[in-house]
Parts: C-alpha cells; structure tokens; sequence
C-alpha cells in the first residue's frame, strides 16, 4: 500500500517532528548536534528554509519550518538523509537511523505559531530534563529572550505576532510561555 503525498503550502510554517529508529537516540553527544545544525546550514544553502523554532532532544528533534521555493518533503529529506548518513558512519552502524517518514502539521494562525513554539520550547521541561526552559542547552528559547545571532533561527516569525518594540516583543512572548493552557488569552490588541 502506498504512502499519502504530502501536502505542502509554500510559506506555510510547519511543526515537524523525528524520531530516532526504534526511539533509539538521534544525538549521543554535543558533536552530534553540532553536525546536525550544520548540516541544516549546507541544505539552508542549496534548498532554502526559515527556522523559528527548535529543540534537539536526545531521541527526536522539533523544527518549526517552512519552505517556499522547494517542498517541506525535499527540505527534510536532504537533512535526514545526511544526517543518516553521518550517524551510520560515525558510529559503524548499518540501517534506518529515522524511525519512519517525518511527522508535519501546517501551523495556520499566529496563535498556532506561537502554541508550537511554546510547545517546542517546553519539550525538554516535560520530558524532566530541565526545570526550566533557557536552562536547555539545544534549543532555540534563549534567542527569543535575549540573544541573536543564529546562523539559521528566524524568531521574528513568532515574536511579530506580539505587537510592540523588540524587546516588549521578547517579554510577550517570555510572559507567554509562563502561561499554562487554561491561561492562554491571546487579545487581538496584542496581536
């Protein structure tokens, strides 16, 4: 039986999701991740993307994304076929690296770009590797609260569905995150 097409939006962000096959971790260590991003920044080059979000757990990874000259499919294809190929390399292992096709949802609002970042960003908290979010070191919520610089990371694409200067922007969004769901109240003045 045969795998449904994707369907892909051009400039629509998406919130993507892999595994490690098996649930088998994907990073084992800090040099791991560092190939991953830059092979994120070969692909960027050739098959460009916008990043807004991400978090490199141990066994999976989250991307918030979107592509408009080529599709979703193609763009994550290229990373994971890399990255398979280095990981398989690196530690002399034959087979699937991933544990099936990736898993995409199109994020249609600003509301949804700002609940799967939030999501994204709270990943390492759930999962009880950290107490709080900036205390993860792998992904991008330190950006949206005070650095810059990321070769790759676009955090306007969320932090403009605040309204305000930068750094009230920042604080919106930080404000936001400290938000459970019940909580969540996004008014259309601070939108």
């Amino acid at each position: 039986m045969g795998r449904n097409k994707r369907i892909w939006m051009p400039d629509a962000f998406y919130h993507i999701v892999c595994r490690g096959n098996r649930r088998d971790n994907l990073f084992l260590d800090d040099e791991d991740i560092k190939v991953f991003f830059q092979i994120m920044i070969q692909v960027n080059k050739k098959t460009p993307f916008v990043l807004a979000s991400y978090c490199l757990m141990t066994n999976h990874f989250h991307l918030q994304l979107r592509s408009g000259q080529h599709t979703v499919s193609k763009v994550m294809s290229l990373i994971n076929k890399r990255y398979a190929d280095y990981y398989n390399t690196k530690y002399k292992l034959t087979g699937h690296v991933f544990e099936k096709r990736y898993y995409d949802k199109l994020i249609d609002s600003k509301l949804g770009m700002l609940e799967t970042s939030r999501y994204i960003h709270l990943n390492p908290v759930e999962a009880g590797m950290v107490a709080m979010p900036a205390h993860y070191p792998w992904s991008s919520y330190r950006y949206y609260l005070y650095t810059t610089g990321h070769r790759l990371l676009n955090v306007d694409e969320v932090l403009d569905c605040f309204a305000g200067d930068p750094a009230e922007k920042r604080r919106k969004y930080q404000d936001f995150m400290d938000l459970t769901k019940k909580e969540v109240l996004i008014r259309e003045e601070t939108m």
